[in-house]
């Protein structure tokens, strides 16, 4: 229910905002999913993503799921067309249990974004509804 919200009013928010060219140089810092995570096994993924050129921006997370478990480096990248972006992640540098979306990066205010996009998991065979958030610069 608390996802759906979120979720909900990010994408009335994003409706409401302009987005930005994506251009060689920017770069981005945020989260990875913040939507598609139970409020009781909450944890933080920093993202960090490059323009390499104009309209791709390639990057990587990393996450943990506890104290005991190994750090995770996922790789990701984005390519913008007219607003949107078709998404591709990896785990790590397996093409196993490859992401692959689409969405679309809204700039709120100052360089603050919401990314919220639609992904299907290839190694589990899930689709969800996903939503990020960063800065820009």
């Amino acid at each position: 229910m608390i996802r759906k919200t979120i979720l909900t009013l990010a994408l009335i928010v994003a409706t409401i905002v302009s987005t930005q060219a994506q251009t060689t140089g920017d770069w981005y810092v945020g989260t990875g999913d913040v939507a598609n995570t139970a409020w009781t096994e909450w944890s933080v993924s920093p993202t960090i993503g490059y323009g390499v050129m104009d309209n791709l921006m390639v990057g990587a997370s990393v996450s943990q799921a506890d104290s005991t478990a190994d750090m995770d480096i996922d790789f990701h990248a984005r390519y913008f067309v007219k607003g949107y972006f078709a998404y591709l992640a990896t785990d790590g540098l397996s093409t196993d249990g490859m992401t692959i979306g689409a969405g679309k990066m809204f700039t709120l205010r100052n360089n603050i974004y919401v990314d919220p996009k639609i992904v299907y998991n290839t190694g589990d065979k899930t689709t969800n509804l996903t939503l990020g958030f960063g800065f820009r610069f």
